[in-house]
């Protein structure tokens, strides 16, 4: 972030709040959506994949390791569709507050932008578990269901913190490679899905896998099932902004061009975007 805007936010920050609002609310209610589009797709497929009357559940009753990679496929499709649908070609589909931190602090959204992504992220949360407790009903209460819930594993929230903040530094640092190469930045939906699907499959034993503050408080307020909350907020801030730091002492922040993770489209950008220049290569 420039000295300019940095003054500029200083000197004006109610006129900058809504000016951002008023040109980018679209993009603010379609990162709501896609959330929301997402904790409904989690909600249906736990249900589907954890409920005692599921038929899937009683067939697949002894076996949890594909119950969780049935999951991770349906979820990191989920991802993709939605990073590559037309919504998420425009806002960028970060769905996750600790993304939209991230790339401010790489200086490619501005302040209010991400003051009011991370808010909209976590409406679009809450609101859609409270859409898939409507559609699916008492089920999603059951106690192998939950809402959708992620709490730490039997080893633990220390256990939990560690691989919460692993497997989010593993994601951005794959989003930041990918997204920033002119050969591969086409393939980044792909690489996020199938890391989200690669995550739940192996690493949700022990942190029920969320990488999202926005997706475990949605989950959370419907549960009432705070254990913990407080690693699934510091955990993987800490991951993707150690991702980002490293990113940057080996490529410098100028190997940034934009904070969308699907740019090869002709959706405007809201970001401090020099994609262009990416693409020209």
């Amino acid at each position: 972030m420039s000295i300019a805007l940095q003054e500029q936010d200083l000197l004006a920050p109610r006129q900058t709040a809504r000016m951002a609002l008023q040109s980018h609310w679209p993009e603010y209610l379609i990162e709501a959506a896609c959330l929301a589009l997402f904790m409904i797709s989690a909600c249906s497929f736990t249900v589907l994949l954890e409920h005692p009357m599921s038929p899937v559940q009683q067939t697949l009753n002894d076996a949890a390791f594909m119950r969780r990679m049935l999951t991770g496929l349906a979820m990191g499709l989920t991802a993709v569709s939605l990073v590559k649908s037309p919504w998420g070609q425009r806002s960028g589909a970060h769905m996750n507050p600790v993304i939209t931190i991230t790339y401010l602090t790489l200086g490619k959204v501005a302040a209010w932008d991400a003051i009011f992504y991370v808010f909209f992220q976590f409406l679009g949360g809450i609101a859609g578990v409270a859409i898939a407790r409507v559609l699916i009903g008492p089920a999603l209460n059951h106690s192998a269901v939950n809402f959708a819930a992620t709490v730490p594993g039997s080893q633990g929230a220390a256990i939990a913190f560690v691989a919460e903040f692993a497997i989010s530094t593993l994601l951005m640092t794959t989003v930041l490679l990918v997204s920033n190469s002119g050969r591969l930045s086409r393939y980044t939906p792909l690489f996020a899905g199938g890391l989200v699907a690669f995550f739940i499959t192996f690493e949700s034993p022990l942190s029920g896998m969320s990488m999202n503050p926005a997706r475990t408080f949605g989950s959370a307020l419907h549960a009432q099932e705070w254990t913990a909350i407080g690693v699934y907020f510091t955990a993987p801030l800490v991951g993707m902004l150690l991702a980002s730091t490293l990113y940057r002492l080996r490529y410098g922040v100028t190997q940034v061009y934009c904070a969308k993770l699907h740019h090869h489209n002709n959706k405007r950008c809201i970001f401090r975007c020099r994609f262009g220049e990416l693409d020209a290569n």
